[in-house]
């Protein structure tokens, strides 16, 4: 039995559908919220990766490279926005978050 392109696109799908849910089911913790982000990212670059070894094209490899720069960039300073706002507020809620517009 051999792993095809089908496969791979149903565990993208999987996993697309898991970040998806917890986006939706979860809207308090913004850890949480950037960590379903992040996976959704990853459901987008198995699909890269996955076409672009089925095509025998690397662009979409290439693709993936400059992704995954972007999300580490995103997760670097979700964090530090999440430090300043747990020292401000003690709590990295979301209702704190949209309290801070003045």
């Amino acid at each position: 039995m051999t792993i095809g392109l089908s496969h791979y696109l149903i565990l993208a799908a999987i996993m697309f559908s898991i970040s998806i849910a917890g986006i939706v089911i979860n809207r308090k913790n913004v850890i949480i919220l950037l960590m379903s982000i992040e996976l959704m990212l990853l459901a987008v670059n198995l699909n890269f990766i996955a076409f672009s070894h089925y095509l025998d094209d690397l662009a979409g490899q290439v693709f993936v490279f400059f992704i995954l720069t972007v999300a580490a960039a995103e997760a670097a300073i979700g964090l530090a926005i999440l430090v300043v706002l747990f020292r401000n507020k003690r709590s990295i809620n979301i209702d704190d978050i949209s309290e801070l517009r003045g």
